[in-house]
């Protein structure tokens, strides 16, 4: 990783996640929550940062704040989906449906 300042915001209003770097909007993750779950649709980190795991960043964060609330994911996109499959801590909060 860069030695660049990144941060996540929940931008709860917009139902998305904001990844920050050095104070800029760089990269987001959109939901649709659904009573408890939270159905992750689409994300999205700018191809300036790749390979940087800045996008790892982002995701860890939401689904961190997911566990916080008590929620179950539905990973539809496809970037979730493949962090949560390469991450076996994050598992047990996929909802099956």
């Amino acid at each position: 990783m860069s030695d660049r300042q990144a941060s996540v915001r929940h931008a709860a209003a917009q139902q998305r996640y904001e990844l920050l770097v050095d104070g800029q909007p760089l990269g987001f993750a959109e939901y649709s929550e659904q009573g408890e779950r939270m159905v992750f649709t689409h994300t999205e980190v700018d191809p300036s940062l790749s390979g940087q795991g800045l996008g790892s960043v982002l995701a860890k964060a939401a689904l961190e704040d997911a566990r916080r609330c008590g929620k179950r994911v539905v990973p539809q996109c496809e970037f979730l989906a493949k962090y949560i499959e390469r991450h076996a801590e994050w598992q047990d909060l996929v909802d099956p449906a």
